[in-house]
């Protein structure tokens, strides 16, 4: 995170390593593992975990939106690669959560008292559903991707942000 009173030439280099290192090397290795294993038996189904900060890139978390958008870039490459060699049985997509509340973002986004920062206040204003998401609102995209409903679906990343990504200022 880049503070408000500091600018990119203040990072830690070391801190934007540990983000990519966490998010990006943390999508590549497992489905490295999964893949091998989907490969021999034909089928198989990949689910990352991708961000809106993919998309539109938020101020102060360059790390986080870098790392992510290599998460959105790294799925559509993974899709096709499998499909290609393995057939039709494998594919690999993403879900792009919006805002969730969690510990990571916690304090960004509430105030002590439990109402919301100012940075809150502006992502509510921008997302037409006027709420943060609840872990249950990803079930259905969840649910979507890992059944027959959507086995000529493969390389997509399905937003769940409460219409945040589709909101101009």
């Amino acid at each position: 995170i880049i503070s408000p009173d500091k600018a990119i030439y203040d990072m830690e280099l070391s801190q934007l390593q540990k983000v990519l290192d966490l998010n990006i090397v943390g999508t590549v290795l497992p489905s490295q593992v999964f893949s091998e294993v989907f490969a021999k038996q034909k089928t198989g189904i990949i689910i990352n975990i991708s961000s809106n900060t993919a998309q539109r890139p938020l101020t102060r978390v360059v790390g986080y939106s870098a790392a992510k958008a290599a998460i959105d870039n790294f799925t559509k490459w993974l899709a096709v690669e499998l499909a290609s060699k393995y057939g039709e049985g494998l594919r690999v997509n993403a879900i792009a959560p919006g805002f969730f509340i969690g510990e990571q973002n916690r304090t960004l986004l509430l105030s002590p008292d439990g109402s919301l920062s100012p940075r809150g206040e502006k992502i509510i204003e921008h997302t037409p559903m006027g709420r943060f998401g609840m872990p249950a609102d990803m079930d259905g995209a969840l649910l979507f991707l890992c059944s027959d409903m959507s086995k000529f679906v493969t390389g997509i990343v399905i937003n769940v942000d409460g219409g945040f990504g589709a909101t101009s200022i």
